[in-house]
């Protein structure tokens, strides 16, 4: 079986690190060079994409969203796929990478976790089932050094709810206004504290009977390794825009 030859964009930061120390134990794949300012690993690590000489298979991009148009250039100069697993993209950010895709697979996700992309599918099905009889509220916490709210993962569930019923409007904030929950709301709530790497919950709540669907992250080890399997799926494909579900789809 051949291995897949792997660059790891961001290779030193915490979940490139993750991803790095997880392909150290598989023998289906391997880091051929990692990109980053610094660090020390088992692989050749420079500082820009210029001064790549090695032939891989996929590129692993866990940098910045500033660096997206040096990644997409280099991706489509040598006809590598990317799978992008960094967040915070500009409009014309996002615009740039659906463009590249036309010409080259590239896959992208706010949280390359297999559970929650799966959490989401079943969220979708879910809000179409029980449709508007049901209000739904989405509840995530996460470690006290975390800067946004809410997380990106919590908008991704909302979206997916969404997607099954285009009524629901996003409600961030309801300490503001004396006045009964709007049937189209989905509240959408932060909780920060300790060292929590991630949990989400996605509360469907009818007449007598409350639905919960919930993810709870013990590491970032989880998200490693969904990315590490989005590489190899995407080594694979034709050009196009992928994201995580059709990693997901892909298992079932």
């Amino acid at each position: 079986m051949k291995t897949c030859r792997i660059i790891l964009s961001g290779c030193s930061g915490r979940l490139g690190s993750a991803i790095a120390r997880l392909i150290e134990a598989r023998t289906d794949c391997n880091v051929v060079c990692g990109i980053d300012r610094c660090g020390k690993a088992d692989f050749p690590i420079y500082d820009s994409f210029d001064k790549i000489t090695e032939d891989a298979d996929v590129i692993i991009d866990t940098s910045h969203h500033s660096l997206t148009s040096v990644l997409l250039a280099f991706a489509e100069s040598k006809n590598t796929p990317a799978v992008i697993c960094t967040t915070g993209h500009t409009e014309e950010e996002d615009a740039m990478i659906k463009t590249v895709s036309e010409r080259v697979p590239i896959l992208k996700s706010r949280n390359m976790s297999l559970g929650i992309n799966l959490l989401m599918d079943l969220v979708r099905r879910s809000a179409a089932v029980l449709g508007d009889d049901f209000d739904i509220e989405v509840v995530e916490a996460h470690h006290s050094k975390k800067l946004d709210a809410p997380s990106g993962t919590a908008l991704m569930l909302a979206d997916a709810a969404k997607e099954a019923r285009e009524d629901l409007e996003y409600v961030y904030d309801r300490h503001s206004v004396r006045q009964e929950r709007g049937h189209n709301e989905i509240g959408i709530h932060s909780v920060r504290g300790g060292t929590i790497v991630g949990e989400h919950s996605v509360i469907f709540a009818g007449c007598d009977e409350v639905i919960t669907l919930s993810h709870s992250a013990g590491s970032r080890d989880l998200f490693a390794a969904g990315a590490i399997k989005a590489a190899l799926y995407l080594a694979k494909a034709e050009h196009g825009f992928y994201t995580m579900n059709d990693v997901v789809n892909s298992i079932i």
